[in-house]
C-alpha cells in the first residue's frame, strides 16, 4: 500500500554540510586531525541524501529493501543517505498501439489499433507488484483488445441478430475496451483515463473479398429499391391509362407493356427507343 512521506528540507542540510566542511578545514588548520576527519566524513555522508522531486514526479524510498514511503511533494529534500531512491513519473501518458491482428466473434481476422491515455496512480503497486509497469501496460492492452474483439462481430453481414458490432457500436465497444483495460491495469496501480479504438479494418488476406461482399450487398439493396419503384410506376401507368380510357389492354398486351416498362426502368443503361411502324402485334 502506498505511503506518502514528507522528508526533511534539503536546504537545512546544505547549511549543516557547509558548517561541517568549514569545521573540518578549521580543524586541519589548527592541527586537529581527528575532529577534521570526523567532520569531513559526516559532510560526505550527508551528500547522498539529497534529491529533487519535479512537478508530476514522485520518489519511491527504500531502506535496505524495506519500503519507507513515496515523496510526491515538489522541491529539494534530504533523507537518510542509506535509502535507495527510485523516481517515477506521475504525468499523463498516452500511446497508440499498432494495429493488432485479432479474430472477431465470428472468427474473421481483423486489424484493431488502440489509443490508451494513462498515468501512475499507486507508486507502490507500479514499483513492486509488476516487473516493468510500462511494458505491462502495453501487453495487457493487447490482451484486452483480443478479448474485446471476440465479443463482437465486425459487422452484421453474417450475424444479422447482432445489435452491436465493432464497426457500428463505437461507443459501447470503446466502453467495453476501456473497462477491460482498467480491470487489468489496476493490479499495477495504473489509472486509465481513456481507451478507444483508433484503427479498425479487415485483415489484408480477406479485405478484398469482404469489400466485394459489401459492394454486392449494396448493389442488391439498390436493385431492390429500383424494382420496388419500377413496380409502383408501372402500376400507376396502367391505372392512369385505364381511368382516362386512353386505350384498352387485354391481358397479353398488358403483359407486354409491363415487361417493356420493367426493362426500361430497371436497366442500368439508357434504353434505346425502337419506332414501331406497324401494329402493336407486329
Amino acid at each position: 500500500m502506498e505511503i506518502t512521506k514528507k522528508p526533511s528540507s534539503g536546504y537545512i542540510f546544505i547549511l549543516l554540510d557547509l558548517a561541517l566542511i568549514a569545521g573540518s578545514i578549521i580543524s586541519f588548520i589548527n592541527y586537529l586531525p581527528i575532529p577534521g576527519v570526523i567532520a569531513t566524513f559526516l559532510a560526505i555522508m550527508i551528500i547522498p541524501g539529497y534529491f529533487i522531486v519535479e512537478p508530476n514526479k514522485a520518489m519511491v524510498l527504500l531502506l535496505f529493501g524495506e519500503y519507507k514511503g513515496t515523496v510526491k511533494a515538489n522541491g529539494f529534500f534530504w533523507v537518510n543517505p542509506f535509502m535507495t531512491k527510485k523516481k517515477i513519473s506521475l504525468r499523463v501518458r498516452n500511446f497508440e498501439n499498432k494495429p493488432l491482428k485479432v479474430n472477431d466473434k465470428i472468427g474473421n481476422p481483423v486489424m484493431i489499433g488502440t489509443i490508451v491515455v494513462w498515468q501512475v496512480e499507486d507508486t507502490f503497486k507500479a514499483t513492486f507488484d509488476v516487473d516493468d509497469y510500462e511494458n505491462f501496460v502495453h501487453l495487457q492492452t493487447d490482451a484486452a483488445v483480443r478479448k474485446m474483439a471476440g465479443l463482437y462481430p465486425y459487422d452484421n453481414f453474417e450475424d444479422e441478430e447482432a445489435e452491436v458490432t465493432l464497426r457500428s457500436g463505437v461507443e459501447e465497444v470503446n466502453h467495453s475496451l476501456e473497462a477491460e483495460i482498467i480491470e487489468r491495469l489496476n493490479h499495477a496501480g495504473i489509472k486509465v483515463i481513456e481507451a478507444r479504438i483508433s484503427h479498425l479494418a479487415y485483415s489484408s488476406e480477406i479485405a478484398s473479398a469482404m469489400l466485394q461482399r459489401q459492394q454486392a450487398t449494396a448493389i442488391v439493396a439498390a436493385r431492390q429499391k429500383i424494382v420496388e419503384g419500377a413496380v409502383g410506376m408501372v402500376e400507376m401507368a396502367l391505372e392512369d391509362l385505364k381511368i382516362k380510357d386512353i386505350i384498352e389492354f387485354d391481358e397479353e398486351k398488358k403483359a407486354v407493356m409491363v415487361s417493356n416498362l420493367m426493362v426500361v426502368l430497371c436497366s442500368d443503361k439508357s434504353a434505346s427507343p425502337v419506332l414501331n411502324v406497324g401494329t402493336l402485334n407486329q
